[in-house]
């Protein structure tokens, strides 16, 4: 039985019965499970390869952040360095660093 149809057999079975908890809760699980189906076959992650796909997708965004941060990191640490090196610069300026040189 398809999972629409269980669906379906549900939904019936609520119209006729009144609806109790129990049937309510089953025709809420199945909804939802009809859903994340549809979802995923969308997706296209419906398959057994899926799980593979997405643990692939996982371990590439991970790798994208690390070479985010570490490219963030880099930028820095070559912003401090200029700007060491030009702190330098106008100190040796301010107190005559050219004139030692001679």
């Amino acid at each position: 039985m398809t999972k629409g149809a269980v669906l379906a057999q549900l939904m019936a079975q609520g119209q006729v019965e009144g609806g109790d908890l129990v049937t309510l809760r089953a025709i809420a699980e199945e909804a939802g499970e009809l859903g994340a189906s549809r979802a995923l076959a969308r997706l296209g992650l419906d398959d057994a390869g899926a799980a593979k796909d997405m643990a692939e997708l996982r371990e590439l965004l991970g790798a994208w952040r690390d070479a985010k941060r570490s490219a963030w990191k880099a930028v820095l640490g070559w912003a401090a360095r200029i700007g060491g090196a030009l702190l330098l610069a106008a100190l040796a300026t301010r107190y005559g660093f050219s004139d030692w040189i001679k």
